[in-house]
C-alpha cells in the first residue's frame, strides 16, 4: 500500500506531462486552424457587449452580429491599409542607406589607409557588399509584405468564426454547464464572467496604450526631424504588445534611421533618449493605470509564455501569449485541483493578498464558532 502511494504521484505527473506534450504538438501542427480560432475567440469576447447592445434595441441577432463584425473589419482594414502604404514608402530610404554606408566605408578606408591597407580595394569590396545588402533589404521588405499578406489570408476565416461564436454563445454556455454538471452554475458563470472581464480589459486597455504611446513616439520623432515619424512611432507602440523585446525592436528601427538620414549622431541619441523616457512612463504609469491588474502574471511566467507561444506560432503566438496565459490562470484559480498552478502563474508581488484571505477566513470561522457557542 505504501509503495502504491509512492508511485501514485509520479504516475499522475507523468500522465500530466504526456498530455501537455500531446496538446503542444497538436497546437504546433494545427497552427493554421488554432491561431485564427483563438483570435476569433478573443474578439468574440470583446464584441459580445456590442452585439447585446444592438439586440436590446430589437435588432435581430444575425444583423447585430454582422454590424459588429463589419465595424471590426473596417477598423482593422483601415489600420492595415495605413500601415501598408507607410511600409511601401520605406523603400525611399534604401538609396539613402546605400549612400550613408558608402560614406562610412570611405571614412573607414581613409583611416585604415594610414596603416598600409589598399584603400581602393577596400572601398570596392565595401561598396559591393553594400549593394548586395540593399538588394537583400529590398527582397526582405517584399518578403515581409508578402508574409503579412499570407498571415492576413490565413485569418480570412476570422469573420466566420466570430459570427458562429456570437450566434451560438448561449448554446456554448449550455454545453459548458452540461460538461461541468458537477460544478455549481454560480461558479461556472463567475469564471466565464471573469474570463470575459480579463479579455475585454486587456484588449481595450492595450489598444488605448498603443494609441497613447504611438502619439508620444510620433510626436517625439517629428520634433527631432525623423522621416516617417507617424509610422515609426505607431510601429514601436504596436510592438509593445510583445512584452520585453517588442519595445527594444521598435526603438532600434528609428535610431537606425536617424543614423542613416542625419549627419549628426545627436539625432540618434535624441531618439534613444526620447524612447527611453516614453518607455519609462509607459511601464510605470501609463500601462499600470490603463490596463491595471487585468493580467496579473509574474515576469518569469510572462517571458516563458512568450518564448513558448512564439516558438509554436511565431509573431501571432507572441501576441496571444499574455491573454491566453491570463485566461489559463482564471481557469486554474476556479478549480481546487489546479489552484496551486493558478497561484504559480500569478504576480508574486500580490502574494500578500493570500495572507489577507487567510486572515479573513479565520475571522469568519471564529465568528461562526462564537455564534454556535
Amino acid at each position: 500500500m505504501n509503495t502504491f502511494k509512492k508511485l501514485k504521484a509520479p504516475t499522475s505527473l507523468g500522465s500530466t506531462l504526456l498530455s501537455l506534450v500531446i496538446i503542444v504538438y497538436i497546437a504546433y501542427v494545427l497552427d493554421d486552424v488554432i491561431v485564427p480560432f483563438l483570435f476569433a475567440a478573443l474578439l468574440s469576447f470583446l464584441l459580445v457587449p456590442v452585439s447585446q447592445y444592438l439586440e436590446n434595441r430589437r435588432i435581430p441577432r444575425v444583423i447585430a452580429i454582422l454590424i459588429s463584425i463589419i465595424l471590426v473589419i473596417a477598423v482593422i482594414g483601415g489600420i492595415g491599409y495605413a500601415a501598408y502604404t507607410q511600409v511601401i514608402r520605406l523603400e525611399d530610404l534604401l538609396p539613402q542607406i546605400e549612400t550613408k554606408f558608402n560614406q562610412w566605408v570611405s571614412d573607414i578606408a581613409n583611416l585604415l589607409g594610414n596603416y598600409g591597407i589598399d584603400k581602393g580595394q577596400l572601398i570596392a569590396e565595401g561598396q559591393k557588399h553594400i549593394s548586395d545588402a540593399v538588394k537583400s533589404g529590398s527582397q526582405f521588405l517584399g518578403a515581409t509584405i508578402g508574409g503579412t499578406s499570407n498571415f492576413l489570408i490565413s485569418l480570412a476565416l476570422l469573420p466566420l468564426y466570430i459570427f458562429l461564436m456570437l450566434m451560438y454563445r448561449d448554446f456554448l454556455k449550455t454545453f459548458v454547464f452540461k460538461w461541468l454538471k458537477d460544478t455549481s452554475k454560480h461558479k461556472i458563470v463567475f469564471t466565464i464572467d471573469k474570463v470575459k472581464s480579463v479579455v475585454r480589459g486587456y484588449i481595450t486597455g492595450l489598444m488605448l496604450v498603443i494609441v497613447i504611446i504611438g502619439t508620444l513616439n510620433s510626436s517625439a520623432l517629428y520634433f527631432i526631424g525623423i522621416d516617417h515619424a507617424l509610422f515609426f512611432g505607431f510601429f514601436a507602440a504596436f510592438l509593445a504588445i510583445i512584452p520585453y523585446i517588442g519595445v527594444a525592436i521598435g526603438s532600434a528601427l528609428p535610431i537606425l534611421v536617424a543614423l542613416i538620414t542625419k549627419d549628426s549622431y545627436l539625432s540618434a541619441l535624441a531618439v534613444a533618449a526620447a524612447f527611453a523616457i516614453i518607455q519609462f512612463l509607459e511601464g510605470n504609469f501609463i500601462t499600470p493605470y490603463v490596463v491595471g491588474n487585468q493580467v496579473s502574471i509574474n515576469a518569469l511566467v510572462a517571458i516563458t509564455a512568450l518564448l513558448l507561444f512564439g516558438k509554436m506560432w511565431g509573431i501571432a503566438g507572441m501576441i496571444l501569449a499574455l491573454p491566453m496565459t491570463a485566461i489559463l490562470k482564471v481557469i486554474f484559480d476556479a478549480n481546487p485541483r489546479t489552484e496551486a498552478w493558478g497561484f504559480l502563474l500569478g504576480d508574486a508581488e500580490n502574494e500578500d493578498v493570500l495572507h489577507v484571505n487567510k486572515n479573513f477566513r479565520f475571522k469568519e470561522f471564529y465568528e461562526n464558532v462564537k455564534r454556535k457557542i
